[in-house]
């Protein structure tokens, strides 16, 4: 271990000591371990695109950038979050829409209410697990679908820095529509389990990051909830 890793090291304990760690308000950390990466890449004011806001502060992957000043552009279907996120975030750019392969007007959006909002999903399928797990219905409402490669051409130059994505079901599909051969966002945050709310069943999703993989990206770390993909070319000795 060389002395500037060392010095690191012990001023991060230092830090924790005398109460000037950072807040982390995403669900598991992502938030501080996706910073300290930006800072290794020496990307000090990331864009960022997040994909299934729900909440705009607590169990946020984005938040913490946003405070910094950083900016960039939150996806939120459900239009009482999407106020609620309007309100609290003023400088992201809002969109009530969701994320889908094709650019369409109206498609059903599953949503489930209060405290469980967050497991609201455009697959009939996720809904009806999540329906039959735990006896929380859900209502139907019509919501427009835009392509992400769309929305990488008319709000970023070329593409966010930071993807952080969390659609209940269909992360992978969003993932294989990216044009990854003219878009390369350099860190993406992707949750990796599957629905398992009553008795922790949950499992890992193998074939994201192997997709991810295949496209470029190295894991740089897991939560077991959300996997943190880098850019393999970024790091020389990737």
């Amino acid at each position: 271990m060389n002395i500037k890793r060392i010095f690191n090291k012990c001023k991060k304990g230092l830090d924790v000591i005398f109460l000037n760690a950072k807040a982390t308000y995403s669900q598991t950390g992502e938030d501080i371990i996706i910073d300290y990466l930006f800072s290794t890449l020496k990307i000090t004011h990331p864009t960022y695109l997040e994909i299934g806001t729900n909440q705009p502060k607590l169990c946020n992957n984005t938040y913490n950038f946003y405070l910094r000043g950083c900016k960039g552009v939150c996806i939120e279907p459900d239009i009482t979050m999407y106020q609620t996120i309007k309100k609290q975030r003023p400088n992201d750019i809002l969109l009530n829409i969701g994320i889908g392969i094709n650019n369409e007007d109206d498609v059903n959006f599953y949503m489930f209410p209060g405290e469980v909002n967050g497991w609201s999903t455009f697959s009939k399928e996720e809904a009806d697990i999540r329906k039959n797990e735990t006896g929380i219905n859900y209502e139907v409402k019509k919501v427009p679908l835009k392509n992400i490669n769309d929305i990488f051409k008319k709000y970023f130059a070329p593409h966010p820095n930071f993807i952080s994505l969390d659609v209940e079901g269909l992360d992978l599909d969003i993932l294989e529509s990216i044009d990854f051969d003219t878009y390369q966002p350099e860190v993406i945050c992707v949750e990796t389990i599957t629905f398992g709310y009553l008795n922790n069943s949950e499992k890992k999703i193998d074939s994201i990051s192997q997709f991810m993989h295949s496209k470029g990206y190295f894991t740089y770390a897991d939560t077991h909830i959300n996997t943190i993909f880098c850019l393999k070319k970024l790091f020389s000795n990737g």
